[in-house]
């Protein structure tokens, strides 16, 4: 393949170069990542040779397998992800549930585990929108996260997340459960095509939400456009620019109503494989317990911890490989 990038009439048609420079990419990526785990098992082979010799301590062997030991399994974790879509990037949509100043908290809450979970994973993230909430927290997020495989590890947190603690609102400290939905949906690249009658579309513009900044509350330059055949409805204030905009939110549209195409797909092969268990997206997924324990537990895997803060600071992966195993 890198050896067609080589030929003179390879930059003729611009567009198809480029979409074979992105599959040169990933499949090196599958090669560095190859050679890099059969490096750290030579390299523990080595060092309990040494270990034999009386040349290195028992602590090193067990420092390179462990070290061997991450690289082999994340890369079996990625062999996972193998449907057409999970290499794309991603946007997580976070709603807060019915409950007022609770639920929009909780929602917060979530959107910074997501935050910090892209940050954790070395993906670029950036919130396109927020809906601030009546006093406190937010009423809905949108979250893009651009980086290889975001979407694939990300696509089982789509249902309901619920929070059981005691309420910092509540001025008799009384137990609240909080409900809030995340939604998260595939990036379509250029090698997508999907078409969208202009007609069907309706826009509005509004001002921006948000703290602070010259242009907040001043320009309508915040855009919300409606999707009449699907009912899908989609805001973005990503930027100052009204154009910007409108052109991020048809993209995360034409995403949306890809994602739902796939999900249509899916539940066609699920009611063909009814021994497989069925997830419906809106259903709860999660339950994360601050009081009178501390505990979150996955009800579709049974995966759970009581380091309730290590996941609230973004630290999700163990439930999502749980998803991946169990479902992908």
């Amino acid at each position: 393949m890198q050896k067609e990038t080589e030929s003179p009439d390879f930059w003729d048609d611009p567009r198809e170069a480029q979409s074979k420079l992105k599959k040169i990419s990933a499949v090196k990526k599958w090669v560095d990542d190859f050679e890099d785990a059969r490096q750290q098992i030579e390299d523990l082979k080595v060092m309990f040779e040494f270990f034999e010799e009386g040349d290195s301590s028992e602590e090193e062997v067990q420092a390179q397998y462990d070290k061997a030991l991450r690289v082999m399994e994340k890369l079996e974790f990625k062999k996972m992800l193998n449907k057409e879509e999970d290499h794309l990037s991603a946007i997580v949509t976070i709603n807060a549930g019915a409950g007022g100043t609770e639920s929009q908290d909780w929602a917060e809450m979530l959107m910074r585990m997501y935050l910090r979970w892209g940050e954790r994973n070395k993906y670029s993230t950036k919130v396109l929108d927020v809906q601030e909430g009546d006093g406190a927290g937010i009423k809905s997020a949108s979250i893009e996260f651009d980086g290889d495989y975001a979407y694939g590890y990300l696509k089982g947190e789509n249902g309901v997340h619920r929070l059981v603690r005691l309420s910092p609102f509540d001025a008799n400290h009384k137990r609240h459960t909080s409900f809030a939905s995340v939604y998260a949906y595939p990036i379509i690249d250029d090698n997508i095509n999907i078409e969208i009658n202009p007609a069907d579309l309706s826009w509005d513009t509004f001002r921006s939400s948000g703290p602070g900044g010259q242009n907040v509350n001043k320009v309508e330059s915040a855009v919300r456009v409606r999707h009449a055949p699907s009912g899908i409805v989609v805001e973005c204030q990503e930027t100052r620019s009204q154009n910007q905009n409108r052109e991020k939110a048809l993209t995360m549209l034409k995403s949306q109503l890809y994602e739902l195409e796939l999900r249509k797909q899916r539940e066609k092969i699920d009611a063909m494989e009814s021994s497989k268990k069925k997830i419906e997206w809106g259903s709860q997924i999660r339950s994360y317990v601050f009081h009178p324990y501390k505990m979150v537990k996955d009800l579709r895997t049974g995966v759970e911890t009581s380091n309730v803060q290590l996941v609230m600071d973004g630290d999700i992966d163990e439930f999502i490989k749980a998803y991946l195993i169990e479902f992908a």
